[in-house]
């Protein structure tokens, strides 16, 4: 009616052109809306189909919202503009080629619900729709949209708009999930009685999404239940305001506008009527008359004007007829052609010029075409119920054409929920997995349930629903709470440690004995067991023995670039000097045996320089082994990371494992040959039964390093380092305690023994000096 008016006093637009109108109220029944269609086609209220009988103008188009309409104006060609059906199908210009919106369809609401239930973390969602074709069909799309999002359906009930009681086990399965938020597609009277059953037996809260069917919806209508929807949010139409709107309303009473309408809208407002209203008072038995004196005005703290949804679209409808009315006769006019509204207007004339619509109001605001490209905004409302009255608060704005980022906009800050909730609500199947977890899938469910699994010791999740946990840096390890990378703590064997104090303690403990050996046999050289075992053979051993206690001490500390590439290669070599030293000493028994045989060839090699070629040669070996080492691929300092701890063990790293079995390899080459030769030599005379002692000492030593290996390998951080100093230090220790504690007995405990008689004995054994 103002819009209307309001082009109807514009000189500018349909000059010597008058608009009219004929309203009526479909009820939300395909009946009634059909009816009425029929109705405007015949000019007639009792219609005729097929004829047009009416002394008033030509009729032009409809505005409307049923689909059922639609189907009987596209008939006749006539153009349609409906201000807020959401049918897809409708889009289709074979089938409604006269049908224009000023509202985008349904799918392209589709993104909007994704949008929303992913902004508040939903996405647990139950999902009701009514059985009416349109609903149905929506609802379907919509659950595969949700689906392919990531949100899982809780529940998808549909019901029958026809039978009442159908309610009741729609409502059964929603009170059996605990899904707190419900999208529901469904007629405005199908919603209104879901609510109603909802009210009386309803629990606890629950946030409704509603479509924007519902943007025309009489919302007093919920009276005592308003409770129920507090707090849900709507998909409404875009609504703006309308310059000069408000004083139209507040100017309407029943003298300027005495129809119908304004006797049905002050009734429901004043409750009162005209007294000469007789239509309506057959229907409603009004409770007094009106005075004349009411006015919207002074009730616009209940009834605010400012929301009224329809108006915006029904408005921008209106001026769309008008100006593609006015650019058909302007057309027509630059073209020479005089037409005649009364005789020549034919309906289908109008709809090419609905396509292309491009115009501005009397207030300067814009309007542009209403089925071509993008077109449409909606609002975001928040239902508030407050003093058993619903009041709606815009929260945000949903753009369904713009950029992916800047679709969505909500101002969290003005939601009001539920009463029942105490904060945003959540509507999950199971509880989010706080930091420190990641999602489990269960078997057979979908995939918003799910268990919530801890984070392996050096993996993180820093953000709620995490489905994979997150490995740290080589140099960095999980706190407790595995939320955070953490720098890890420098580790190594050190002097401090008590298992580095003990190891240095031992290994300075065994070098005092060595070194206390050797200073015996030199003090008692001359004696006759000393000269019996090759003195200088004897020296080497003992000498060799000490430095490979005091090696051991290059292992414990803060490795260091120098320390990683002497200390291998002194243990190689020095335990090769010792292990040369008892094979030469075993040799050189055997040829001194050998030599008291009459005409022996061997007694030229007694005295001679063999046992020093054989320590040279072998020291030789191993030398050359570690400067191909240190020259290829040298030791260096590095983080050992393996370990599962928030330690990181500073190490040598060998640089080749290779070359270090290599060097292994041949210290155990030549205890192997002590060995041999030793045990091949135990049944010599007693007075060289040092090979059975030099026999046990190497097996000693190789169950040792063959020990030495496994444990190696097995051990972690600094451990294996406190394996690699505690073989050095037991075989050391077997090689001093099994060769030379029998002859320290002798020398010190038991001198009378310590004699050139006593060893050759009475027999007349053969004494051969091979020193």
């Amino acid at each position: 009616m103002f819009a209307v008016e309001e082009i109807n006093k514009n000189p500018l637009l349909l000059p010597n052109v008058t608009l009219g109108y004929e309203i009526y109220d479909s009820c939300d029944y395909v009946s009634k809306s059909m009816e009425a269609t029929l109705k405007l086609f015949s000019g007639r209220q009792d219609h005729v189909p097929g004829y047009r009988c009416t002394t008033k103008g030509p009729l032009a188009g409809f505005i409307g919202l049923p689909y059922s309409m639609a189907e009987l104006t596209q008939i006749y060609r006539y153009p349609h503009i409906t201000y807020g059906t959401q049918d897809p199908v409708l889009d289709d210009k074979k089938l409604f080629p006269s049908f224009f919106r000023i509202v985008p369809n349904d799918r392209s609401l589709y993104s909007g619900y994704v949008k929303l239930l992913h902004h508040f973390g939903w996405t647990w969602v139950g999902l009701v729709a009514s059985d009416e074709e349109h609903n149905l069909k929506i609802s379907q799309e919509l659950r595969t949209v949700l689906l392919n999002s990531g949100i899982c359906i809780a529940y998808y009930a549909v019901f029958p708009t026809q039978d009442i009681f159908s309610f009741l086990s729609v409502f059964k399965v929603m009170e059996n999930s605990n899904a707190n938020v419900v999208i529901t597609l469904c007629s405005q009277l199908s919603f209104l009685d879901l609510i109603y059953t909802a009210a009386i037996r309803a629990e606890r809260g629950r946030v409704w999404i509603t479509p924007t069917s519902l943007s025309f919806f009489t919302y007093n209508l919920f009276g005592p239940y308003h409770r129920v929807v507090n707090g849900s949010l709507q998909f409404s139409v875009h609504q703006e305001e309308i310059p000069g709107f408000k004083d139209f309303l507040y100017s309407i009473n029943l003298t300027t506008f005495p129809n119908f309408f304004t006797a049905v809208f002050w009734n429901e407002m004043f409750q009162c009527l005209p007294p000469n209203e007789t239509t309506y008072r057959k229907i409603v038995n009004p409770l007094r008359n009106c005075t004349g004196e009411e006015s919207l005005q002074n009730v616009d703290a209940n009834f605010d004007i400012k929301t009224l949804r329809v108006t915006y679209t029904v408005y921008r409808a209106v001026y769309s007829f008008a100006n593609a009315l006015h650019n058909m006769l302007s057309s027509k006019k630059s073209s020479g052609q005089k037409l005649n509204l009364l005789k020549d207007f034919q309906p289908s004339m109008l709809s090419q010029y609905l396509k292309n619509i491009d115009f501005q109001t009397t207030s300067g605001k814009e309007f542009h075409s209403a089925n071509q490209g993008p077109i449409g905004q909606y609002d975001i409302m928040n239902w508030v119920t407050t003093n058993r009255t619903i009041t709606f608060a815009q929260i945000g704005s949903f753009f369904p054409f713009a950029p992916p980022g800047q679709q969505l906009i909500i101002n969290k800050s003005d939601i009001k929920w539920n009463h029942k909730f105490n904060e945003t609500p959540l509507s999950l199947c199971t509880n989010q997995c706080p930091p420190g977890f990641r999602k489990a899938a269960r078997k057979l469910e979908p995939i918003c349930c799910y268990d919530c699994i801890a984070c392996s010791e050096g993996d993180i999740t820093n953000c709620t629903d995490m489905e994979n946990c997150m490995t740290c840096a080589e140099d960095q390890w999980s706190d407790e709470k595995r939320t955070m990378c953490i720098s890890r703590t420098i580790d190594f064997l050190s002097f401090s440690d008590v298992l580095g104090i003990v190891l240095a303690s031992v290994a300075i403990f065994f070098c005092l004995i060595s070194t206390g050996v050797l200073v015996i046999f030199l003090k008692y050289r001359n004696t006759a067991i000393v000269k019996a075992n090759n003195r200088e053979l004897s020296y080497i051993l003992l000498l060799s023995l000490t430095m490979c206690f005091l090696c051991c001490l290059l292992f414990i500390g803060r490795p260091e670039a120098t320390t990683c590439f002497f200390r291998q290669a002194a243990f190689g070599i020095i335990f090769a000097v010792a292990v040369s030293a008892i094979l030469a000493k075993t040799i050189t028994v055997v040829i001194a045996f050998n030599a008291t045989k009459p005409g022996s060839r061997a007694r030229k090699w007694v005295g001679s320089r063999v046992s020093t070629y054989l320590v040279s040669l072998g020291t030789f070996g191993e030398a050359l082994i570690c400067l191909v080492w240190f020259l290829r691929s040298p030791p260096f300092p590095d983080f050992d990371t393996r370990e599962k701890s928030v330690k990181m063990t500073l190490k040598c790293n060998e640089g080749s494992e290779t070359a270090f079995y290599c060097m292994m390899g041949y210290v155990g080459l030549l205890a192997v040959l002590s060995f041999v030769v030793a045990f091949l030599a135990r049944k010599l005379p007693d007075t060289f039964n040092e090979a059975t002692h030099i026999t046990f000492s190497m097996l000693v030593f190789c169950i040792v390093w063959v020990s030495f290996i496994p444990a190696y390998v097995s051990a972690k951080g600094k451990y294996s380092v406190a394996v690699e100093i505690f073989a050095i230090l037991a075989s050391t220790a077997g090689l001093l305690g099994c060769i030379f504690i029998p002859k320290c007995h002798i020398i010190v405990i038991r001198p009378d023994l310590n004699t050139k008689e006593h060893l050759i004995g009475r027999k007349g054994k053969t004494y051969i000096e091979v020193n």
